[in-house]
Protein backbone atom coordinates (compact mmCIF):
# COMPACT_ATOMS: atom_id res chain seq x y z
CA UNK A 1 0.00 0.00 0.00
CA UNK A 2 1.27 3.44 -0.86
CA UNK A 3 2.18 5.72 1.99
CA UNK A 4 0.36 8.95 2.68
CA UNK A 5 3.53 11.05 2.68
CA UNK A 6 2.59 13.19 -0.31
CA UNK A 7 -0.84 14.12 1.02
CA UNK A 8 0.52 14.83 4.48
CA UNK A 9 3.27 17.05 3.02
CA UNK A 10 0.68 18.97 1.02
CA UNK A 11 -1.43 19.35 4.14
CA UNK A 12 1.51 20.87 5.99
CA UNK A 13 2.15 23.37 3.20
CA UNK A 14 -1.48 24.43 2.87
CA UNK A 15 -2.25 24.66 6.58
CA UNK A 16 1.04 26.04 7.92
CA UNK A 17 -0.51 29.50 8.19
CA UNK A 18 -3.68 28.18 9.84
CA UNK A 19 -2.51 26.01 12.70
CA UNK A 20 -1.26 22.86 11.03
CA UNK A 21 -0.89 21.25 14.43
CA UNK A 22 -4.63 20.57 14.44
CA UNK A 23 -4.25 17.87 11.80
CA UNK A 24 -4.46 14.36 13.18
CA UNK A 25 -2.82 11.75 11.01
CA UNK A 26 -1.17 8.41 10.85
CA UNK A 27 0.92 6.75 8.21
CA UNK A 28 1.02 2.99 8.15
CA UNK A 29 1.10 0.18 5.60
CA UNK A 30 -1.46 -2.46 4.73
CA UNK A 31 -2.45 -4.87 1.97
CA UNK A 32 -5.59 -4.45 -0.15
CA UNK A 33 -8.08 -7.06 -1.21
CA UNK A 34 -7.62 -8.29 -4.74
CA UNK A 35 -10.60 -7.75 -6.99
CA UNK A 36 -12.06 -10.32 -9.34
CA UNK A 37 -10.08 -9.22 -12.37
CA UNK A 38 -6.28 -9.57 -12.29
CA UNK A 39 -4.25 -6.44 -12.90
CA UNK A 40 -3.01 -6.14 -16.50
CA UNK A 41 0.58 -4.96 -16.71
CA UNK A 42 2.38 -3.10 -19.48
CA UNK A 43 5.07 -0.46 -19.71
CA UNK A 44 2.49 2.01 -18.40
CA UNK A 45 1.03 -0.54 -16.01
CA UNK A 46 -2.51 0.02 -17.28
CA UNK A 47 -3.02 -0.29 -21.07
CA UNK A 48 -6.10 1.25 -22.66
CA UNK A 49 -9.09 -0.85 -23.59
CA UNK A 50 -9.44 -1.65 -27.28
CA UNK A 51 -13.20 -1.20 -26.97
CA UNK A 52 -13.15 2.29 -25.43
CA UNK A 53 -14.54 5.03 -27.69
CA UNK A 54 -11.99 7.85 -27.46
CA UNK A 55 -14.59 10.37 -28.64
CA UNK A 56 -15.83 10.31 -25.03
CA UNK A 57 -12.67 11.98 -23.74
CA UNK A 58 -13.49 15.23 -21.96
CA UNK A 59 -17.25 14.60 -22.13
CA UNK A 60 -20.00 14.03 -19.59
CA UNK A 61 -22.66 11.29 -19.80
CA UNK A 62 -25.79 11.75 -17.71
CA UNK A 63 -28.26 9.26 -16.26
CA UNK A 64 -26.52 6.04 -17.23
CA UNK A 65 -28.18 3.00 -15.61
CA UNK A 66 -25.68 1.16 -13.46
CA UNK A 67 -27.96 -1.38 -11.73
CA UNK A 68 -31.63 -2.19 -11.33
CA UNK A 69 -32.96 -2.81 -7.80
CA UNK A 70 -36.60 -3.66 -7.04
CA UNK A 71 -37.44 -2.62 -10.59
CA UNK A 72 -35.80 0.81 -10.07
CA UNK A 73 -33.18 1.79 -12.63
CA UNK A 74 -30.38 3.42 -10.66
CA UNK A 75 -28.57 6.21 -12.47
CA UNK A 76 -25.05 7.60 -12.53
CA UNK A 77 -23.28 10.45 -14.30
CA UNK A 78 -19.87 9.78 -15.86
CA UNK A 79 -17.19 12.44 -16.34
CA UNK A 80 -14.37 11.37 -18.66
CA UNK A 81 -10.89 12.89 -18.39
CA UNK A 82 -9.62 14.78 -21.41
CA UNK A 83 -6.58 12.59 -22.04
CA UNK A 84 -6.07 8.86 -22.35
CA UNK A 85 -2.70 7.58 -21.16
CA UNK A 86 -3.97 4.15 -20.17
CA UNK A 87 -6.70 2.76 -17.97
CA UNK A 88 -8.32 5.46 -15.86
CA UNK A 89 -8.26 5.45 -12.10
CA UNK A 90 -11.82 5.98 -10.83
CA UNK A 91 -13.31 8.24 -8.18
CA UNK A 92 -16.98 7.76 -7.30
CA UNK A 93 -19.08 10.40 -5.53
CA UNK A 94 -21.95 9.51 -3.16
CA UNK A 95 -24.20 12.46 -2.28
CA UNK A 96 -25.67 13.29 1.11
CA UNK A 97 -29.16 14.32 2.16
CA UNK A 98 -30.01 12.37 5.28
CA UNK A 99 -30.43 9.16 3.26
CA UNK A 100 -33.80 10.59 2.15
CA UNK A 101 -33.02 13.35 -0.37
CA UNK A 102 -30.27 14.70 -2.61
CA UNK A 103 -28.97 14.07 -6.08
CA UNK A 104 -25.78 12.87 -7.76
CA UNK A 105 -25.06 16.34 -9.20
CA UNK A 106 -25.47 18.13 -5.86
CA UNK A 107 -24.23 18.18 -2.29
CA UNK A 108 -21.13 19.44 -0.52
CA UNK A 109 -18.88 16.90 -2.19
CA UNK A 110 -19.92 17.78 -5.73
CA UNK A 111 -17.37 20.62 -5.63
CA UNK A 112 -14.64 18.05 -6.18
CA UNK A 113 -16.09 16.60 -9.40
CA UNK A 114 -14.51 19.04 -11.91
CA UNK A 115 -11.20 19.09 -10.03
CA UNK A 116 -10.91 15.32 -10.12
CA UNK A 117 -11.91 15.14 -13.78
CA UNK A 118 -9.26 17.75 -14.60
CA UNK A 119 -6.70 15.70 -12.64
CA UNK A 120 -7.24 12.77 -15.02
CA UNK A 121 -9.67 10.61 -13.08
CA UNK A 122 -12.75 8.95 -14.49
CA UNK A 123 -15.33 10.50 -12.17
CA UNK A 124 -18.64 8.80 -11.47
CA UNK A 125 -21.50 10.25 -9.43
CA UNK A 126 -24.33 7.96 -8.34
CA UNK A 127 -27.90 8.13 -7.13
CA UNK A 128 -29.36 5.49 -4.82
CA UNK A 129 -32.73 4.53 -3.37
CA UNK A 130 -33.96 6.93 -0.70
CA UNK A 131 -36.00 6.75 2.51
CA UNK A 132 -38.78 6.65 3.48
CA UNK A 133 -39.83 4.64 0.44
CA UNK A 134 -36.78 2.43 0.93
CA UNK A 135 -35.21 1.69 4.29
CA UNK A 136 -31.59 0.93 5.03
CA UNK A 137 -29.70 -1.16 3.85
CA UNK A 138 -31.08 -0.29 0.38
CA UNK A 139 -28.66 2.64 0.12
CA UNK A 140 -25.47 0.67 0.77
CA UNK A 141 -26.73 -2.18 -1.41
CA UNK A 142 -27.07 0.28 -4.28
CA UNK A 143 -23.66 1.93 -4.01
CA UNK A 144 -22.00 -1.46 -3.65
CA UNK A 145 -23.76 -2.53 -6.85
CA UNK A 146 -22.39 0.63 -8.48
CA UNK A 147 -18.81 -0.40 -7.68
CA UNK A 148 -19.41 -3.91 -9.00
CA UNK A 149 -21.01 -2.49 -12.14
CA UNK A 150 -17.97 -0.31 -12.80
CA UNK A 151 -15.73 -3.36 -12.68
CA UNK A 152 -18.11 -5.31 -14.91
CA UNK A 153 -17.88 -2.52 -17.52
CA UNK A 154 -14.17 -1.81 -17.14
CA UNK A 155 -13.43 -2.12 -20.86
CA UNK A 156 -16.36 0.06 -21.90
CA UNK A 157 -15.28 2.87 -19.56
CA UNK A 158 -11.52 2.25 -19.97
CA UNK A 159 -11.15 2.04 -16.19
CA UNK A 160 -8.70 0.16 -14.02
CA UNK A 161 -10.70 -2.14 -11.71
CA UNK A 162 -7.84 -2.17 -9.20
CA UNK A 163 -7.89 1.62 -8.68
CA UNK A 164 -11.31 2.73 -7.45
CA UNK A 165 -11.69 5.43 -4.81
CA UNK A 166 -14.88 6.85 -3.32
CA UNK A 167 -15.86 10.05 -1.57
CA UNK A 168 -19.08 11.24 -0.01
CA UNK A 169 -20.53 13.87 2.30
CA UNK A 170 -22.84 13.50 5.32
CA UNK A 171 -25.09 10.48 4.63
CA UNK A 172 -22.90 9.87 1.58
CA UNK A 173 -19.92 9.91 3.93
CA UNK A 174 -21.59 7.19 5.98
CA UNK A 175 -22.07 5.11 2.83
CA UNK A 176 -18.49 5.49 1.59
CA UNK A 177 -17.29 4.62 5.10
CA UNK A 178 -19.25 1.39 4.78
CA UNK A 179 -17.78 0.79 1.31
CA UNK A 180 -14.34 1.07 2.86
CA UNK A 181 -14.94 -1.20 5.83
CA UNK A 182 -17.32 -3.94 4.63
CA UNK A 183 -16.98 -6.96 2.39
CA UNK A 184 -19.41 -9.60 1.09
CA UNK A 185 -19.65 -11.25 4.51
CA UNK A 186 -21.85 -8.39 5.77
CA UNK A 187 -24.68 -9.26 3.38
CA UNK A 188 -24.82 -5.82 1.76
CA UNK A 189 -23.75 -7.20 -1.63
CA UNK A 190 -26.96 -8.16 -3.43
CA UNK A 191 -28.29 -7.78 -6.95
CA UNK A 192 -26.32 -7.72 -10.19
CA UNK A 193 -22.66 -8.40 -10.98
CA UNK A 194 -22.12 -10.56 -7.93
CA UNK A 195 -19.05 -12.13 -9.52
CA UNK A 196 -17.24 -8.82 -8.98
CA UNK A 197 -15.92 -7.23 -5.78
CA UNK A 198 -17.39 -4.08 -4.24
CA UNK A 199 -14.22 -3.29 -2.26
CA UNK A 200 -12.52 0.04 -2.92
CA UNK A 201 -8.93 1.23 -2.70
CA UNK A 202 -9.30 4.68 -1.07
CA UNK A 203 -11.98 6.57 0.88
CA UNK A 204 -12.61 10.27 1.51
CA UNK A 205 -15.27 10.85 4.15
CA UNK A 206 -16.68 14.34 4.58
CA UNK A 207 -18.48 14.66 7.95
CA UNK A 208 -20.17 11.27 7.65
CA UNK A 209 -21.63 9.26 10.55
CA UNK A 210 -19.44 6.40 11.72
CA UNK A 211 -20.98 5.05 14.93
CA UNK A 212 -24.78 5.09 15.01
CA UNK A 213 -24.88 3.59 18.51
CA UNK A 214 -23.85 7.05 19.74
CA UNK A 215 -26.66 9.60 19.97
CA UNK A 216 -26.31 12.85 18.00
CA UNK A 217 -28.64 15.22 16.13
CA UNK A 218 -28.32 13.61 12.69
CA UNK A 219 -27.93 10.06 13.94
CA UNK A 220 -29.86 6.82 14.28
CA UNK A 221 -32.73 7.99 16.47
CA UNK A 222 -33.37 11.07 14.36
CA UNK A 223 -33.44 8.91 11.22
CA UNK A 224 -35.93 6.29 12.32
CA UNK A 225 -37.68 6.39 8.95
CA UNK A 226 -34.34 5.48 7.35
CA UNK A 227 -33.19 2.62 9.56
CA UNK A 228 -36.48 1.27 10.90
CA UNK A 229 -35.57 -1.58 13.21
CA UNK A 230 -32.19 -2.26 11.56
CA UNK A 231 -29.58 -2.71 14.28
CA UNK A 232 -27.63 0.52 14.86
CA UNK A 233 -24.33 -1.28 15.38
CA UNK A 234 -24.72 -3.24 12.15
CA UNK A 235 -25.37 0.01 10.28
CA UNK A 236 -22.20 1.57 11.72
CA UNK A 237 -18.99 1.60 9.65
CA UNK A 238 -16.82 1.46 12.79
CA UNK A 239 -18.25 -1.99 13.56
CA UNK A 240 -16.54 -3.49 10.53
CA UNK A 241 -13.04 -1.96 10.70
CA UNK A 242 -10.27 -4.49 9.95
CA UNK A 243 -6.60 -4.28 9.06
CA UNK A 244 -7.21 -4.82 5.33
CA UNK A 245 -9.32 -1.67 4.94
CA UNK A 246 -8.11 0.95 2.42
CA UNK A 247 -6.58 4.33 3.39
CA UNK A 248 -9.02 6.93 4.71
CA UNK A 249 -9.01 10.72 4.59
CA UNK A 250 -11.66 12.30 6.82
CA UNK A 251 -12.53 16.02 6.71
CA UNK A 252 -14.91 17.41 9.32
CA UNK A 253 -16.09 20.81 10.53
CA UNK A 254 -15.17 21.52 14.13
CA UNK A 255 -18.53 23.24 14.73
CA UNK A 256 -20.71 20.60 13.05
CA UNK A 257 -23.74 20.12 15.32
CA UNK A 258 -25.66 17.75 13.04
CA UNK A 259 -22.88 15.16 12.76
CA UNK A 260 -20.29 16.14 15.38
CA UNK A 261 -16.58 15.77 14.66
CA UNK A 262 -16.43 13.11 17.37
CA UNK A 263 -17.94 10.73 14.81
CA UNK A 264 -14.84 11.06 12.63
CA UNK A 265 -12.60 10.84 15.68
CA UNK A 266 -14.20 7.53 16.64
CA UNK A 267 -13.57 6.10 13.18
CA UNK A 268 -10.03 7.50 13.09
CA UNK A 269 -9.19 5.79 16.38
CA UNK A 270 -10.60 2.46 15.19
CA UNK A 271 -8.72 2.60 11.89
CA UNK A 272 -5.46 3.55 13.60
CA UNK A 273 -5.86 0.74 16.12
CA UNK A 274 -6.26 -1.71 13.23
CA UNK A 275 -3.16 -0.36 11.48
CA UNK A 276 -5.06 1.26 8.60
CA UNK A 277 -3.54 4.46 7.10
CA UNK A 278 -5.92 7.24 8.12
CA UNK A 279 -5.96 10.96 8.78
CA UNK A 280 -8.49 13.49 10.03
CA UNK A 281 -8.48 17.13 8.93
CA UNK A 282 -10.55 19.33 11.28
CA UNK A 283 -11.98 22.42 9.58
CA UNK A 284 -12.04 25.49 11.80
CA UNK A 285 -15.14 27.72 11.81
CA UNK A 286 -17.08 25.10 9.82
CA UNK A 287 -20.48 23.65 10.57
CA UNK A 288 -22.20 20.87 8.66
CA UNK A 289 -21.46 20.89 4.92
CA UNK A 290 -18.47 23.16 5.68
CA UNK A 291 -20.79 26.13 6.18
CA UNK A 292 -18.93 29.05 7.82
CA UNK A 293 -19.67 29.53 11.51
CA UNK A 294 -17.88 32.37 13.30
CA UNK A 295 -15.42 33.26 10.54
CA UNK A 296 -13.82 31.96 7.37
CA UNK A 297 -13.34 28.21 7.33
CA UNK A 298 -9.79 26.90 7.50
CA UNK A 299 -8.69 25.11 5.39
CA UNK A 300 -10.74 26.92 2.74
CA UNK A 301 -13.12 25.09 0.44
CA UNK A 302 -10.63 25.38 -2.41
CA UNK A 303 -7.89 23.94 -0.20
CA UNK A 304 -10.14 21.06 0.80
CA UNK A 305 -10.65 20.21 -2.87
CA UNK A 306 -6.88 20.21 -3.36
CA UNK A 307 -6.46 17.85 -0.41
CA UNK A 308 -8.98 15.43 -1.88
CA UNK A 309 -7.30 15.46 -5.29
CA UNK A 310 -3.85 15.01 -3.72
CA UNK A 311 -5.06 12.08 -1.60
CA UNK A 312 -6.56 10.25 -4.56
CA UNK A 313 -3.50 11.01 -6.69
CA UNK A 314 -1.27 9.44 -4.04
CA UNK A 315 -3.45 6.37 -3.50
CA UNK A 316 -4.73 5.63 -7.02
CA UNK A 317 -2.35 7.06 -9.63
Amino acid sequence: MKRLSFSITLLAIILSACNAGRIQSTVQTQSTEKVTQPAVQSKTGHPSSDTFDSIKLGTHEKDVTYCTMDGIKLKMDIYYPSKNSGRFAVTMYVHGGGWSSGDKAQGAGSVEIPALQKAGFLVVSVNYRLAPEYEFPAMIEDVKCAVRSLRAHADEYNLDPNRIGVWGSSAGGHLVNLLGTTDQSTGFDVGEYMEYSSRVQAVVDMFGPADLTVQFNGGYQAASRVFGDFDAALASPVTYVTADDPPFLMIHGEKDTLVPIEQSQILLAALQAAGVPAELVPVANAGHSFKPDGGEISPSRREIARLVVAFFMEQLK
